[in-house]
């Protein structure tokens, strides 16, 4: 649950010139919902709700983006973006002391804004990191931050949506993860198909193509592998379609793949990273911060 009043969400979607008959089915919707606490030796009593939209709907998402609409803000020289309840803000300026202050800022304002429409930040989940170019000579800052009365030192790792980020941008650390979760989903599928039993061959690519190779290269629109990383992923896709053909050890990894239909891990990063490139341009400036400083 989360802190979404109903009657400022209807307000403000009255506001925003939405049909009525929309608005009254969204304010049936967030209306008279109870809560109970499931636990050992609980009474099993309902409680009645008077805020928040129902976990696990797909509309509770949506509603949320709209209650929280007015905590973006444009800043500049910066940017600030945010996936349902997780904001991030990132700013750039000659030094880091006075990037701090315009975080600090940006804070005050945001919480500010939050309040007035009765939502609240988890200041102790806050993560803080510096960015460094690869021009830069001056020794990495450790200059904290503090936001309400809570002192946050920068991290050296910083995950947000299943992103790893360094100061350096180094990729090495994100697909070291992706490797060890791809590694960690190959060994439980594989037990659904045995040499010679179990899933059919074509079901194994499917497997292949639709849940391992997402996973491994996840992020591969932002984050070039490096070579070390590169090495890693192609020994592991390696064992994937000889799995998914049940070829013999010895094939040579070339015929591997044209047997397998999957292209190599360069290939496919390099395609992912085009596409991205494409949506780019290609998107309204509206939709896309990206698009938008685009000349």
């Amino acid at each position: 649950m989360n802190n979404v009043n109903a009657s400022t969400l209807r307000a403000r979607l009255l506001a925003s010139r939405v049909p009525s008959y929309m608005v009254d089915s969204v304010s049936s919707f967030l209306s008279e919902r109870t809560c109970t606490l499931v636990f050992q030796g609980s009474p099993n009593i309902s409680s009645l709700v008077s805020v928040g939209t129902p976990q696990g709907s797909p509309i509770s998402p949506l509603l949320f983006l709209l209650y929280v609409a007015p905590l973006h803000m444009a800043v500049p020289i910066g940017l600030m973006v945010s996936y349902v309840d997780d904001f991030s803000i990132t700013v750039a300026s000659p030094s880091y002391r006075s990037n701090i202050r315009r975080l600090q800022n940006l804070f005050s304002t945001l919480a500010s804004r939050g309040r007035n429409i009765g939502v609240s930040f988890s200041v102790p989940k806050t993560e803080i990191i510096h960015w460094r170019t690869p021009s830069q000579r001056t020794p990495p800052s450790h200059a904290p931050i503090v936001l309400e009365d809570h002192l946050f030192r920068p991290s050296q790792v910083v995950r947000w949506l299943g992103y790893w980020f360094t100061p350096t941008f180094n990729t090495a650390h994100h697909y070291r993860h992706r490797l060890s979760l791809a590694q960690a989903i190959f060994s439980f599928v594989k037990r659904l198909s045995s040499p010679g039993a179990g899933v059919r061959p074509f079901l194994c690519h499917r497997i292949a193509s639709g849940l391992l190779l997402p996973i491994l290269t996840y992020g591969a629109d932002l984050h070039t592998p490096n070579y070390a990383a590169l090495r890693g992923m192609n020994g592991f896709w390696h064992r994937v379609p000889r799995w998914t053909t049940n070829n013999f050890f010895s094939t040579p990894t070339s015929i591997l793949s044209r047997e397998a239909c999957r292209p190599p891990v360069v290939s496919y990063c390099r395609h992912r990273r085009r596409l991205a490139a494409l949506r780019v341009p290609c998107a309204p400036p509206n939709a896309n911060p990206a698009s938008a400083r685009l000349p």
